[in-house]
């Protein structure tokens, strides 16, 4: 795991969490704007399994399970699907609140994933 981009993917994570929260206040139904955003949660998901990937194949090692670690970053990537999955299906601002909720709990698997790998 990078510690830059980690930084910078659990903050992205939460901001665009906290944005699409203040959509649902505001009723907005969800849309482009906002499945992008969780896109980009996805986006960044994939690009930290791969880096993980090539880090684990080069030798490094989680200070925790490293195991452990793979299988939070692949439910993280479950997480943004599902979300959008229902606001696809369902067209309501609740939709919305699911996808701030998604992108809210992939910041804090990410918080997770950071513990797990630099101990």
């Amino acid at each position: 795991m990078l510690e830059l981009f980690f930084a910078i993917q659990a903050w992205g994570a939460l901001v665009i969490g906290l944005a699409l929260l203040g959509f649902g206040v505001a009723k907005r139904k969800p849309s482009l704007i906002s499945l992008g955003a969780i896109g980009f949660v996805e986006l960044g998901l994939i690009v930290q399994l791969i880096s993980s990937i090539v880090l684990v194949a080069g030798g490094a090692r989680a200070k925790g399970d490293t195991i452990e670690f793979f299988a939070y970053v692949l439910v993280a990537m479950i997480v943004p699907l599902g979300a959008a999955f229902w606001a696809l299906i369902e067209r309501t601002r609740w939709s919305t609140f699911v996808l701030a909720v998604g992108s809210l709990t992939v910041a804090i698997m990410l918080v997770r994933m950071h513990q797990i790998w630099f101990g």
